[in-house]
């Protein structure tokens, strides 16, 4: 009987130790896949986000055009303002000879125009400037949805925006995306 407890004590320790032992080694098991999938790097990528916006053809295309609009306005505004001097000029010689109430008369009309001027030039720089706010503000959108879903197509957990400011201090050339995306932008641009 003693014999016969001693085996079970000598079962039931290594029976406690190997169960112990089983324990650890899963516990061990596991740590070790967390800790490796933890050590799995994220794939990350970056862009320098003016050389993506600048290099854009369609950016390029929405300056152009703007600028023809800009070119225009300076044409009509050097037109009314030699105008509008040509008149001043005839007014300044015409009160020379007038008096009172009529100088007066003069002189507000003249104001009046000239109010009205800055008005309409004001106006019209004003509708460019929306306009090129507006289209801007559309091409950026643009070009994050595009980087979005070009991230999500390719794997991509972050893709980061690099510029002047320094978001990005340094980065390997094989994870800059710039020419890529300045490619597929380019050519998908082209398509419309």
């Amino acid at each position: 009987m003693l014999n016969s407890m001693h085996n079970y004590i000598h079962f039931y320790i290594f029976a406690t130790l190997k169960i112990t032992s089983m324990k650890k080694l899963v516990l061990l098991g596991t740590a070790v896949l967390a800790f490796a999938s933890c050590q799995q790097s994220a794939k990350i990528a970056y862009v320098d986000n003016s050389k993506l916006i600048n290099e854009y053809q369609e950016k390029k295309d929405i300056e152009a055009s703007l600028k023809v609009k800009i070119d225009a306005f300076q044409k009509r505004t050097d037109s009314l303002q030699k105008a509008f001097q040509f008149e001043v000029n005839e007014a300044e010689i015409k009160a020379r000879r007038l008096s009172g109430k009529a100088l007066q008369e003069l002189s507000n009309d003249i104001q009046d125009k000239n109010a009205a001027l800055q008005q309409r030039f004001q106006f019209e720089q004003g509708q460019i400037a929306q306009e090129s706010q507006s289209k801007n503000d559309s091409l950026v959108k643009k070009v994050k949805t595009f980087i979005k879903d070009y991230g999500t197509k390719h794997g991509y957990e972050f893709i980061l925006g690099s510029n002047e400011g320094g978001s990005v201090m340094f980065g390997k050339t094989e994870h800059d995306l710039t020419e890529t995306l300045l490619e597929l932008l380019n050519t998908e641009y082209k398509k419309q």
